[in-house]
């Protein structure tokens, strides 16, 4: 990919990370330097040069865009700051990458294609919608629905980490199946797109292998790690039961990776990024 016509927008989260380690001549921004919301700074930005624009911004915090001050920010960010970018592109014959969410689904088709109608249970999986709907009238778009992303940062695994190291057994919703998506594949996936010209449009973007739950995602960091501790299994509606803004989440994640593969694409298993993942993170 053609580095210097790159702009990586929401550089300090996991995807911008790993995205600025692949491409470190990239131009870089973050919302203090560039907000995709403010649509005059987009107007007043030089997008002279800019071939490919990947969108890695967005609101994730699920539960808190159920809240009174969340649920706008959440629209603010992920509707319209994609919907400017949407334009902005469109205006300046610029490739646009943006990155989804299967919560744009409710759950109940196994597995998720590209082409399934949107269904959103929360406030955030309806935000994202918006976005995605915004981003396909760009005429030059790629947008990649990911799952359970891991990447450097505040994540479930490091989390999960931290519990083992303290010796503490949790308890994990076991319902919720579906795949990790590391960072680090999904910037394969963007550049394997990107520098191949693959068709526009939609694509499922996660690792491959064997779906799994949380709770069994988590056997498998404690068993990687060493850590002799029992996970117990519990449903999503006894683990959230009593608790109030909690958004609803879909219960399967799992999604098609097909139409990837059919652009001579061959992903990586998430078990085998996981275990690399972890020794990566023990040995910090």
């Amino acid at each position: 990919m053609d580095q210097a016509g790159l702009l990586i927008i929401g550089a300090n989260g996991q995807l911008g990370r790993a995205l600025q380690a692949k491409y470190p001549a990239a131009q870089a921004v973050d919302s203090n330097l560039l907000d995709i919301t403010a649509a005059q700074q987009l107007a007043d930005f030089d997008w002279s040069s800019v071939k490919t624009i990947i969108n890695a911004a967005a609101y994730t915090n699920v539960d808190g865009a159920e809240t009174a001050d969340g649920r706008p920010l959440a629209w603010k960010i992920n509707a319209n700051g994609a919907a400017n970018l949407a334009q902005i592109a469109s205006l300046n014959d610029i490739t646009l990458v943006h990155i989804s969410s299967d919560y744009v689904f409710d759950g109940t088709l196994n597995p998720h294609t590209e082409t399934e109608d949107y269904s959103p249970l929360s406030v955030y999986g309806q935000s994202k919608a918006a976005g995605d709907i915004a981003v396909a009238l760009a005429p030059k778009h790629y947008l990649l629905r990911a799952t359970w992303v891991i990447g450097e940062g505040k994540n479930f695994v490091g989390i999960m980490l931290g519990l083992g190291q303290r010796g503490i057994a949790p308890t994990v919703v076991s319902d919720q199946i579906g795949r990790l998506t590391f960072t680090s594949e999904l910037v394969a996936i963007i550049d394997h797109l990107v520098t191949t010209n693959a068709a526009y449009g939609t694509y499922n973007a996660t690792n491959s292998g064997e779906p799994a739950s949380w709770a069994d995602i988590t056997r498998l960091i404690f068993t990687v790690a060493g850590y002799d501790l029992a996970v117990t299994d519990t449903s999503t509606a006894e683990y959230y039961a009593g608790k109030d803004g909690i958004a609803p989440r879909p219960l399967n994640s799992i999604m098609d990776l097909s139409k990837l593969a059919a652009t001579g694409y061959t992903g990586h298993d998430w078990h085998e990024d996981l275990s690399t993942y972890i020794q990566k993170e023990l040995a910090k």
